[in-house]
Parts: structure tokens; C-alpha cells; sequence
């Protein structure tokens, strides 16, 4: 074992014993059915599942769920005992090319999040109770091909290519993680705009599809930009969701965030001005509204 993979199972032992998290607790109960499902059933079967959760609950216009609604529905009870069940015997290996895995994984962090604001009951944010974040991040998970795949595995480990949680040192999954099979790499920052973690200010839920998903994240991209960001040309102020800061990184810094701004902005006043003075643009971020999306 390196010095690495000590470091990392030491860090979420210690962070779990802190939040009361226990590490082996999934949200999907499993069943008595042969391992090793086909990777495009399960695939297939979960799309369809979260597509009928969304006509059942979800508002089109906003992208707001109606969870009290939803914890009632006979469509969430089928998910809960037919389909996420299955997750527990799939192949990860059968998995198929990048934009299926990419799919995949983000269509299951946004359901995941759904199902863990039912399950633990939050009421209003899932900022709620014990470092909240951090505890709401770490417990709600899945069994996935025998494997524990928490939101912030799915969101640090498998979509940001093992960058690791942004407050915490160190990789997400050790050298010798089973779960670095999953990882899906190079990271495409425009996940960040796909990805919905139940609070106000995150992008709305959408569901992915392989055969689209590069489409599908330029249209979550610049539909999120074009509604958050704004400028102020007399302060030389963009303002920006306070994704862009938490994840500087993942965008290349701050030419990086520029880049990608004038990549995806409308062809608008605001593209035309931050073309123009780029090198003066001072980048302030937003408050985030934490409150659930409800």
C-alpha cells in the first residue's frame, strides 16, 4: 500500500467517525439476483427511471421538484424497489465509450441527490444538521457493481478525474481504489453545469444521453451562464455563480474562466465587453443559495 492510499483511507475514516457517517451504508437495498448485469440494461433501465421521475415531480419551467409530492408517487417507490436495486449487479466494466460513462454517472449523481433528500428527510437544505454539506455528501450513496460510490465520490472521483474534494487534500480515491476503473478523464468543466445538488443555485436537472451528451452539456452550459452571469462595465466587475471559484482549477484559473466565458456566453453586450477588457475584468463571485430547490 503507498503512502498515498494510507493517507486517503486514513483522511475518510477520521472525516466519517467526525460526520457519523458509516462507511458502508448505500441507499439502494440489494437483492437476490445474479451479479454481473449488462451494463446497457441497467444504463437503459435507469434513464427511463429518472425520465418518469422528472415528468412526475419536477417543474419544466424552473427545474424545481415538488419532493413532498415525490415521496408519495408510486413512480419513486418503483425506483426505490425495482430499479436501483439493480445498480448493485452491474458491470462496470460493460460500461461502453466515454459518452455513455459520462452519462451515466451524471444522470446518477442527480438522482442519487433526489433520493437522498427523501430518504433523510431534508426539509430545507441539505446543509442541514452536522457540517451539513460535507455529512449530506458523504451519506447519501449507492452499491454500484458491488462498489460505494457516495455523490462525492461520483461528483470528485468519477466526473472531476480524481481531483479530490476542493476542501479537503488529497485525491478522492487512492492508488489502489477499486472505483478508479470509473474515473472518467480528461474532465470536462462543463459538468459543473450538469450536475444539480438539490440547492437554489444549482443548474436544473436535466437528463443525459449518450448519443447527445456533447450537445446536451453546451446547451446546460450556456443556458446557465446566460442566466447568472452578469457585468458591471463601470466597476470592471463580471460576476460569476460561486462554482467558478470553488472549482478555479478544473477551468484553468482565471485566463482559464475568461476562456471558457467567452467560449459559451450569449454573442451579447456582455461576451463583447469581457472580450475587450479581459486583462481588467475583475471576477466576483455570488453568493450561493444552499436552500432546497422545492
Amino acid at each position: 500500500m503507498t503512502f498515498t492510499d494510507t493517507f486517503v483511507r486514513g483522511r475518510d475514516a477520521l472525516v466519517n467517525v467526525l460526520l457519523g457517517v458509516r462507511a458502508a451504508a448505500v441507499l439502494n437495498p440489494a437483492v437476490a439476483q445474479q451479479r454481473g448485469a449488462p451494463g446497457s440494461d441497467v444504463v437503459a433501465e435507469m434513464k427511463r427511471a429518472i425520465d418518469t421521475l422528472k415528468v412526475a415531480a419536477m417543474d419544466p419551467a424552473s427545474g424545481r421538484i415538488d419532493y413532498a409530492s415525490l415521496r408519495q408517487s408510486r413512480e419513486y417507490a418503483d425506483y426505490r424497489t425495482t430499479c436501483s436495486p439493480k445498480l448493485q449487479a452491474l458491470d462496470l466494466g460493460a460500461l461502453g465509450a466515454r459518452e455513455e460513462r459520462l452519462a451515466f454517472w451524471i444522470n446518477l449523481y442527480n438522482v442519487l441527490i433526489v433520493d437522498g433528500v427523501i430518504a433523510y428527510g431534508v426539509r430545507r437544505s441539505v446543509s442541514e444538521g452536522l457540517a451539513g454539506l460535507l455529512t449530506f455528501f458523504r451519506r447519501a450513496a449507492y452499491n454500484v457493481g458491488g462498489l460505494r460510490f457516495s455523490c462525492e465520490d461520483i461528483e470528485h472521483g468519477v466526473l472531476r478525474a480524481n481531483r479530490g474534494h476542493p476542501f479537503l487534500p488529497g485525491p478522492q480515491f487512492g492508488p489502489s481504489d477499486p472505483r478508479r476503473s470509473c474515473i472518467v478523464a480528461p474532465l470536462d468543466p462543463r459538468i459543473h453545469f450538469a450536475l444539480n445538488c438539490g440547492a437554489r443555485s444549482c443548474p436544473p436537472i436535466r437528463v443525459y444521453d449518450a448519443a447527445q451528451i456533447d450537445a446536451q452539456l453546451d446547451l446546460a452550459t450556456r443556458g446557465f451562464l446566460d442566466a447568472t452571469v452578469a457585468v458591471d462595465a463601470r466597476r470592471r466587475r463580471v460576476s460569476l455563480s460561486r462554482i467558478f471559484r470553488w472549482y478555479a482549477g478544473d477551468f484553468g484559473g482565471r485566463d482559464g474562466i475568461i476562456d471558457f466565458l467567452l467560449r459559451y456566453l450569449p454573442d451579447d453586450e456582455r461576451r463583447r465587453w469581457l472580450s475587450d477588457q479581459r486583462d481588467r475584468a475583475r471576477l466576483v463571485y455570488q453568493p450561493y443559495d444552499w436552500a432546497l430547490a422545492s
